[in-house]
């Protein structure tokens, strides 16, 4: 029998916090066929961007509304247009429960697992000042990304994308509206995404992997002829990207 000292392990693995930026599918109607028709448009956009993106499926909308809808058919649907969902977010107990039986966890919503429909919102007048600022805060909501955005993360913004850092290669970001990226393009940059032809990318290094606007689209390839470490801006005219010296 050995009575030597323990040798000390390997460590092999170990559990760490991370956020992580997640594309969030907000269902507002339970029309199968028109959740349908609206996913293949949104694809179509921008089909290498979603191409197998992880997708987080939100149900807060519709159960607030008390719309039922067929969680395992929404899954279907998604998987068909090359999403793969994660999990469900603000789904009743049944479409929890079928989540669960496909092997997608639930995801809390405002740190609690109860969906929003149990919720009871406070009732207040709003001021027309505070009722103003509320419906301009909804339609535009800009971002403001300060780390660098690594290889294989992707960022979505609803209103302008502001990238203060560089955006690696293998990364992705996405804006409803313009994308300013004062370091270095590396990945793919896509703005416009609802179709804003009047959308730019403004960026300080094009090394980009991919740059549209509105679906308009250009590769690494075709962007070689543009030196790099020199500002640029992008914008669209006539279904061409024309790409300038700022």
């Amino acid at each position: 029998m050995s009575t030597g000292a323990p040798t000390s392990q390997k460590i092999a693995l170990e559990f760490k916090s991370t956020s992580l930026t997640v594309p969030v599918l907000l269902l507002a109607s339970n029309d199968i066929s028109l959740i349908d028709q609206q996913l293949k448009e949104k694809v179509v956009q921008a089909p290498e961007f979603f191409k197998n993106s992880p997708l987080l499926i939100d149900l807060q909308k519709l159960n607030a509304q008390n719309l039922p809808i067929d969680f395992t058919e929404i899954v279907a649907i998604v998987r068909q247009h090359g999403f793969m969902p994660i999990g469900v977010r603000g789904g009743n107990e049944q479409q929890n429960g079928d989540a669960l039986a496909m092997n997608l966890p639930q995801h809390s919503l405002h740190g609690s697992n109860v969906p929003l429909v149990n919720k009871a919102p406070a009732k207040t007048l709003p001021t027309p000042a505070a009722e103003e600022q509320k419906q301009a805060s909804q339609s535009i909501e800009n971002k403001l990304v300060t780390q660098p955005i690594r290889s294989g993360q992707r960022v979505y913004a609803k209103g302008d994308l502001i990238v203060t850092a560089t955006v690696s290669a293998g990364a992705e970001i996405m804006a409803e509206g313009n994308i300013h990226i004062y370091g270095s393009l590396r990945g793919r940059a896509l703005a416009g995404v609802l179709g804003n032809v009047n959308s730019r990318i403004f960026c300080s290094d094009l090394q980009a992997e991919l740059i549209s606007i509105a679906g308009i689209y250009q590769l690494s390839d075709d962007l070689s002829k543009y030196p790099a470490h020199k500002p640029v801006q992008i914008s669209l005219d006539n279904q061409t990207l024309i790409i300038k010296d700022i």
